[in-house]
């Protein structure tokens, strides 16, 4: 599969953008130079898709006549740019920076599906543009890194000069499954490997790759930590979601969603990898209790981002070790557990230790945020925020609901406590 690629002079790396923090930054001109449409006319527009930059602090919203941009906390829209020749279906961010990579949707003819543009909004131009001869599945940003997702390869290319690195083969990958970490110590990449139920692990900085078998079928869902030292995978089957250390493929944990076969839509690790968060077309959230953590690391977030996550190189490649978390509460488990290799697997399950059922039947996408929160966006524009009970699980609470597409909606609905 080809590809080609154009460039502007004057790109920069990452660290010397600006930043959407505030919605009147730059003039909302369009890419394309055309006129917007009304700022409160929303009647008419479509949600093509969202998705989480890569701290989780803000997501953007890929709309039949444009994009999006939102803060999580407090929540607010904080950008927007509005088209009358077409959306966008799928935007992603680099952080909180004016980058942006665009791939065309809905009725858009200035951009087809085919195409990725690399939009700079603070000079309101493209400076990069890379083209295919087949329909563009995802794209993944990361400081260093553009990662393309094609349905059977994946193109990694240098983000300062937009040189291709490197070309990898996928099983058929549909729907772009790839994960990229985002810590400044490690630099890791998750893929659909060229057999079912494989996982592809490159390590870029080790220059090591790793397959790891995790599911007897097909991956329909996976997730990295933000220093890429664990994964998170379920199958098309989408009853169990298992944990894996990405050095050197070991099977850390697992633990069960359900009984009854679901489409995994997310997964979501906190950031102190404590909790792992899934979202299915059943419409409930769940919560689990991790064991599992990278070895060295500090239960402050603050300290996590200044020392970074430390691996250990001296014995075997493993830098992860199982560790019972003495401080949260426990997944719930059958009471016939104790009769574990006796009976049948399903009894020595780890179930979830909260949920929340969401009233809408639509695609979500899960996140954690502070203070024992995890927040959840959907297809249909809404936006919860619900908090759990970190001892004793159970159901969650809702905190916030907001229809972030309707415009004469009310910014936040608290519920009855």
């Amino acid at each position: 599969m080809s590809s080609q690629v154009s460039t502007s002079r004057g790109l920069l790396p990452p660290s010397k953008l600006g930043t959407f923090e505030s919605p009147h930054v730059w003039p909302l001109s369009a890419p394309t130079g055309q006129p917007e449409a009304a700022r409160g006319d929303d009647q008419d527009v479509r949600l093509l898709s969202v998705a989480w930059n890569q701290d989780c602090g803000c997501f953007a919203a890929g709309t039949s006549n444009g994009f999006r941009i939102f803060n999580c906390e407090p929540f607010k829209e904080t950008f927007r740019r509005d088209l009358k020749s077409g959306g966008f279906g799928i935007v992603e961010m680099l952080f909180r920076c004016n980058i942006l990579a665009l791939v065309g949707g809905g009725s858009n003819v200035q951009y087809p599906p085919n195409k990725v543009m690399i939009w700079d909004d603070h000079q309101s131009r493209c400076i990069g543009e890379f083209a295919f001869r087949s329909d563009v599945r995802a794209v993944k940003l990361a400081k260093d890194y553009i990662v393309i997702v094609l349905e059977r390869k994946i193109y990694v290319y240098n983000f300062t000069d937009l040189k291709l690195l490197y070309q990898i083969d996928t099983l058929s990958n549909p729907k772009g499954l790839c994960c990229l970490s985002h810590h400044s110590n490690t630099s890791v990449l998750a893929c659909p490997g060229v057999h079912q139920g494989h996982v592809r692990v490159e390590h870029f900085g080790l220059k090591m790759t790793k397959t790891i078998p995790a599911h007897d079928s097909h991956i329909s869902c996976m997730a990295l930590t933000m220093d890429g030292l664990l994964l998170a995978t379920a199958s098309t089957k989408g009853t169990l979601i298992r944990i894996f250390n990405t050095m050197d493929g070991t099977r850390l944990q697992e633990v069960r969603r359900g009984l009854d076969k679901a489409e995994i839509y997310s997964i979501a690790l906190s950031p102190n990898v404590q909790w792992l968060a899934v979202s299915s077309d059943k419409g409930t959230v769940h919560i689990f209790s991790l064991r599992v953590r990278v070895a060295g690391e500090d239960a402050s977030n603050e300290q996590r981002t200044l020392e970074g996550p430390r691996m250990d190189h001296q014995n075997s490649s493993s830098s992860i070790d199982p560790l019972v978390q003495t401080n949260t509460g426990s997944n719930a488990s059958s009471s016939l557990s104790f009769m574990r290799g006796i009976l049948p697997k399903y009894f020595s399950s780890e179930w979830s230790f909260a949920q929340f059922h969401l009233p809408e039947v639509t695609r979500y996408i899960v996140a954690f945020g502070a203070q024992n929160t995890v927040m959840m966006v959907g297809l249909d524009g809404s936006f919860y925020r619900c908090s759990f009970d970190q001892v004793n699980g159970g159901q969650m609470l809702q905190k916030e609901y907001y229809r972030f597409l309707k415009s004469d909606s009310p910014p936040f609905r608290t519920s009855a406590t």
